[in-house]
């Protein structure tokens, strides 16, 4: 029989190299622009993980700067490590979903790909699983023991904690530190509630707790949080929204669905918007006085300062729905955002003539001028949330 070079991509079994085992755990990295992070963090994989059978999945979100790429290199020297490139998906909790679902390991971890997470914690956090005395192990950064000295960021500690308390008031988490993305379970423990999870919104480990069933046994490691190794953090100005949408999602979201409640909530935040500039118009612009809930001006002035008032609201309405409601599909750019802009209002024009007409026929009808344009706003938003969702940030929005 000849002999098999260990080195050589033949001599595996399973996604490890001989020597290695059979594969018991599964490393899911959800990444966005960490390609500076990657062979570092592997290393550090390789050598607090041993001689244990394991494979690293990288989820990336199509990082502008080839994040993907750098983990297909990483997979050339060893087949441990895969990647799963996303396109037209973003966010942490899915991407977590997505990896943890794509293994065939019969244990699965999450963690950042930043550093800030200690790897040396696996083996441990594994024994705690596999002696099936606990069905989750999970990193606390405020557990005994823990410390966040090293991360530098005392106000996001401060915010950590403050997200933590409402995690626990609202879900029944019963957990120091609800919101660690770093944790620890058995796959099929994962694959069973994988379609009621929501994949949105705030950490992934906390979307497992407070949807499964049957409580869960969960060990707690005191964390060293880390300060980030390379690149920006990829929680931008979105993320306390996200916390906030995670949250209603696993409250109210089996009775209104969370993408159509937040297109609503933004559309809400456009009324006063449209009310104040169609009194900047009324009052200022054209001099009208406001008596007996009506504008002393004819109709046609009304008309002209309605529709410039539910144009303004309507790019409002769509920057705000493209920085939140839509963040997993924001469009970025000043010519996509052009574009986006454009279909929008194709896909809301309907509406606007909705909004315009239905507040005109009630004034006609003498209906508080206020009441006819909130009639307008309300008969509109149904049909502007059914388009823009399919034609701006759907299948026909790219």
């Amino acid at each position: 029989m000849t002999e098999t070079d260990p080195s050589s991509p033949q001599a595996t079994l399973d996604g490890v190299p001989h020597g290695a085992g059979r594969l018991r755990l599964a490393v899911v990295l959800p990444t966005l622009n960490e390609r500076k992070n990657l062979r570092k963090l592997v290393a550090r994989l390789d050598e607090a993980l041993g001689d244990i059978g394991w494979e690293a999945i990288f989820v990336d979100d199509n990082s502008p700067d080839g994040t993907a790429d750098e983990a297909r290199a990483i997979n050339q020297e060893d087949p441990r490590i895969r990647v799963i490139q996303r396109i037209g998906r973003r966010g942490l909790a899915s991407a977590a979903i997505e990896g943890m679902c794509s293994t065939a390991a019969p244990v699965v971890a999450v963690m950042d790909a930043d550093h800030q997470h200690d790897p040396k914690l696996l083996p441990q956090m594994l024994a705690a699983i596999e002696s099936g005395d606990y069905d989750v192990a999970y990193a606390s950064r405020f557990a005994e023991g823990a410390s966040t000295e090293e991360w530098g960021r005392p106000d996001r500690v401060k915010a950590s904690g403050v997200a933590n308390a409402i995690a626990r008031k609202v879900t029944g988490v019963d957990l120091s530190d609800p919101m660690s993305g770093y944790f620890m379970l058995r796959a099929e423990t994962l694959r069973a509630d994988a379609d009621n999870l929501s994949g949105v919104g705030f950490k992934i480990l906390l979307d497992i707790l407070a949807t499964v069933d049957t409580p869960l046994r969960v060990k707690e490691f005191p964390l060293n949080f880390a300060a980030r190794a390379e690149g920006e953090s990829k929680l931008d100005r979105t993320v306390v929204f996200e916390f906030l949408v995670g949250l209603y999602d696993k409250w109210l979201g089996h009775i209104i669905p969370t993408r159509f409640a937040l297109f609503g909530t933004v559309g809400a935040l456009g009324v006063p918007v449209q009310f104040a500039m169609l009194w900047f118009v009324l009052r200022v612009v054209l001099g009208e006085r406001f008596v007996y809930g009506h504008w002393s001006g004819g109709e046609i002035r009304f008309t002209i300062a309605n529709t410039i008032a539910a144009l303004t609201a309507m790019t409002f309405n769509f920057v705000l729905n493209n920085e939140l409601t839509y963040a997993d599909k924001r469009l970025r750019g000043v010519l996509p955002l052009l574009r986006g802009w454009a279909k929008f209002a194709l896909a809301c024009s309907f509406g606007i003539l909705t909004n315009i007409g239905s507040a005109e026929a009630l004034k006609r009808m003498h209906i508080n001028d206020v009441i006819a344009v909130l009639v307008g706003i309300v008969l509109a938003s149904v049909w502007n949330f059914a388009l823009s969702s399919k034609f701006v940030w759907g299948k026909y929005g790219n």
